[in-house]
């Protein structure tokens, strides 16, 4: 996992080993250093922290005092436990804000839906339409222009968190590439279905983000008041230039922060494949 990868530098081994050497319990100063890293911003909402194995490996310590370091920091409301995946950081920022960041692989391969679980948000998907275009689309993103020969899944759903609507979400997948993923459930990281179920190896994901401003009863957002929204388009490409998904959504712009990664490195990572 990516998070995993950067534990060791996220968490400055020599202060780690200085704490730890202290008069307190070794797993309250180190709970203590990963929920700083939290406070600091260098573990994010969703970010996942070490697993028990991961801490003892890099700290030396007992498998006890790895389980007690993980409920300390759960305990304190700084993170959840969500059995079979790990331990992640809960959304505690003042106003709910969903940081999301644009040029992730590691973002784009959990998925939305099993992002917001991770922060904490109880998710909700409402399919407007899933139909097959056989004409195919095209995008331009970035000066690029990005075509899906059809058949195409269109899939537009609006996706909620704590019952508030969030994001209107259209997709648009290659059935040659993908045949049968309408079959598939709507509330999955489809980046996974991508790799574990087609094998297909993603090169890159162009996107842009953008800024619209939306009137109230013209969208399927419930608002009051003119209000912002972001606007991203994306594509997603794999091997051979073929294009598998492009993207055109809304975001709502009083939940959303983004953030960027440049020159984001990407790894294939095969797993078990999603089923229906």
């Amino acid at each position: 996992m990516q998070f995993i990868d950067r534990s060791i530098e996220l968490m400055e081994k020599k202060r780690a080993t200085a704490l730890l050497a202290t008069d307190k319990a070794k797993f309250i100063a180190l709970s203590e250093i990963i929920i700083e890293k939290i406070k600091t911003g260098e573990l994010k909402p969703g970010d996942q922290i070490p697993s028990e194995n991961e801490l003892i490996k890099t700290f030396k310590i007992s498998n006890t005092t790895a389980r007690k370091t993980l409920l300390a920091i759960e305990s304190k409301g700084w993170a959840r436990r969500i059995k079979g995946k790990g331990t992640y950081v809960l959304n505690r920022t003042e106003d709910h804000h969903l940081l999301r960041t644009l040029g992730s692989i590691y973002a784009t391969r959990r998925g939305f839906h099993d992002s917001l679980i991770a922060e904490g948000f109880t998710p909700k998907n409402i399919v407007l339409e899933k139909t097959v275009l056989q004409d195919g689309i095209s995008s331009e993103i970035n000066g690029r222009h990005f075509i899906i020969d059809g058949p195409v899944l269109k899939l537009h759903q609006l996706r909620y968190a704590d019952e508030l609507l969030i994001k209107d979400e259209v997709k648009y997948i290659s059935l040659t590439l993908c045949p049968k993923i309408n079959k598939i459930p709507t509330e999955v990281s489809y980046f996974k279905v991508y790799e574990n179920n087609y094998h297909l190896k993603i090169n890159e994901v162009q996107q842009t983000l953008g800024v619209k401003i939306l009137e109230p009863n013209t969208t399927n957002f419930e608002l009051s008041k003119p209000t912002p929204v972001f606007v991203l388009d994306s594509a997603v490409i794999c091997t051979g230039d073929k294009v598998v998904e492009i993207e055109q959504s809304y975001y709502h712009g009083d939940k959303y922060k983004f953030a960027v990664i440049a020159s984001p490195e990407y790894d294939y990572r095969p797993a078990n494949p999603v089923t229906s």
